[in-house]
């Protein structure tokens, strides 16, 4: 008989995966002490409660997620200061913007495949400290070129462990709270586009000339700044280091007694109670679980050499090309392709257009006028006037405030995000967000800019978590990393191409490249109507 305490736990559960070999009512396998149930991984992560471990995994994650955000920003703020220094011309901008999603899109789905046949952990701390190593080189290029291809290698890198860790918080956390930790981890983004602009704030305006090797090298207050931001990349290496394996990754590969093990050490950190006390004892084999019923699947080996884990990945590959796999997969690519594609150019760029606006004042007596008139400085019709760097104030807090505004709307979508639902959510946001942008058109003070720039980065940022939430619940743990890199990375060839033409549309007019966004993004309203539901997935 067992235990009082095991009962009470088995009752309030209810969800086991039991090995036996009898029918009917003889579910149980006896052992000298009591009896032993084959647990899944779902039953395992709930029983280890959410508490310390989570909230601490989270605040360690703060780097992590700045680093990725730092990769493909940072440039944003730079131009206004180096554009005198390295002659950039408004196609340079439109380059240096683009050019990390290109390192970004050719390496994802590597990435993507090395992370689910070699584990979340290694890549991360591998992927990190080389991101650093190439922030750092960047840091000191001293003309275009130099600097466009230390970013192809920053975006590069940088991919690996994006995706590596958007998996590895999501398998520290049951059904109940996955839903909502994507949102916790676009706060953590957000909280990193609100700290990039203090940075260039307290940075950027100081005048700083430091010769180096003979004067060769000239390091300026760009440059600087640009050294700064490797410090997350930095930090999240060494953290990784001593942070588990993901449990779910080693469950899938077949180390079952390591995946326990962290189980354990888990709710001791959560509970306060012994190790000993996780009322799982085993768990189910699911090497031969994971892909039973799926003709197109492979085999994954228990505790497989990794020349096994290389070959065994590109068999788990295959699913993608087939149904049920594929026709999600081509759904979830191209609502995120069009989502990456709306924000991530209009963020890009309204740095530079807050400097634009600066710029005007600055050349017209403070005076102001309507966005369209403003926005005609960063296409002069004559170059020949002294290069002036113009830095304001205003064009940092401005986008502070947008990082703020992003920040709350996180939390409002964390709140009701499982009252509402994904498929509701995704939808009614994705209309809102488009409305926003197009009405930045009609624009006539900076005040309304900011508002409405606020409120559709932050509905569109919403919107891609979301969608990346769905993503995890869509597809299994052997194909849920490198299907998220296929996803991440066609989003972020939507943004290299938005980017690279946004310079285009601006040439032609004020009216094209916000009433083009906006379009885009209420187009992936009607195609959120095609998702599966998932959130009858999150109650089981």
């Amino acid at each position: 008989m067992a235990p009082k305490p095991f009962k009470n736990f088995l009752a309030k559960n209810q969800v086991y995966n039991i090995s036996s070999s009898v029918e009917g009512n003889r579910t149980k396998r006896q052992t000298s002490q009591r009896e032993v149930y084959d647990a899944d991984f779902e039953t395992a992560i709930s029983a280890t409660k959410f508490g310390k471990f989570n909230i601490f995994l989270f605040l360690l994650s703060i780097p992590a997620g700045w680093t990725s955000m730092f990769e493909t920003t940072t440039m944003s703020y730079v131009f206004p200061a180096a554009h005198c220094d390295l002659d950039l011309s408004l196609t340079d901008r439109g380059s240096l913007n683009a050019i990390t999603f290109v390192g970004m899109v050719s390496s994802g789905f590597v990435w993507g495949f090395l992370c689910d046949t070699l584990g979340r952990k290694k890549l991360m701390v591998v992927g990190y400290l080389l991101d650093a190593c190439f922030v750092i080189l960047s840091s000191f290029s001293q003309n275009f070129t130099l600097l466009l291809i230390f970013k192809f290698f920053g975006g590069f890198i940088i991919n690996g462990p994006f995706a590596a860790l958007t998996a590895y918080l999501s398998e520290f956390h049951c059904s109940k709270y996955r839903s909502r930790v994507q949102l916790v981890r676009g706060m953590i983004v957000s909280g990193g586009s609100l700290t990039l602009p203090m940075l260039a704030w307290a940075i950027l305006p100081q005048h700083i000339d430091l010769n180096i090797y003979n004067n060769k090298i000239v390091l300026h207050s760009w440059n600087i700044f640009l050294l700064v931001c490797a410090i997350p990349s930095l930090i999240s290496g060494i953290i990784f280091m001593f942070l588990p394996e993901s449990p779910k990754f080693l469950m899938t590969v077949g180390r079952n007694d390591e995946a326990l093990e962290v189980f354990r050490k888990v709710y001791s950190f959560n509970t306060g109670k012994s190790s000993n006390d996780f009322p799982i004892k085993r768990l189910i084999d699911e090497t031969k679980t994971e892909n039973n019923g799926n003709e197109h699947g492979g085999h994954i080996t228990a505790n497989r050499t990794k020349s096994q884990a290389l070959r065994e990945g590109f068999q788990q590959i295959k699913p993608l090309c087939y149904p049920p796999h594929l026709k999600h997969i081509i759904l979830v690519c191209l609502i995120q392709s069009l989502f990456m594609l709306s924000v991530n150019t209009l963020r890009l760029w309204l740095p530079q257009i807050f400097q634009s606006i600066s710029d005007y004042k600055y050349y017209n007596n403070g005076t102001t006028s309507s966005l369209c008139n403003m926005l005609q400085v960063l296409t002069p019709k004559e170059s020949n006037t002294t290069c002036h760097v113009n830095f304001s104030p205003t064009v940092y807090m401005n986008t502070m405030i947008i990082a703020a505004v992003s920040i709350c709307g996180y939390f409002v979508a964390g709140t009701f995000i499982n009252k509402l639902g994904k498929k509701l959510l995704l939808g009614t946001f994705s209309v809102a967000s488009g409305l926003c942008v197009i009405s930045i058109y009609f624009s006539q003070n900076t005040a309304t800019v900011v508002t409405l720039s606020s409120l559709f980065l932050s509905l569109g940022g919403i919107c891609g978590n979301v969608l990346i939430t769905i993503v995890i619940d869509l597809f299994p743990t052997s194909l849920r990393t490198v299907t998220i890199s296929l996803v991440m990375m066609l989003g972020r060839s939507a943004s290299m191409v938005g980017n690279l033409i946004f310079p285009i549309l601006l040439t032609l007019g004020c009216a094209p490249p916000f009433l083009s966004i906006g379009s885009v993004v209420i187009g992936c309203s009607l195609l959120t109507v095609l998702l599966p539901n998932t959130d009858l997935k999150a109650l089981k």
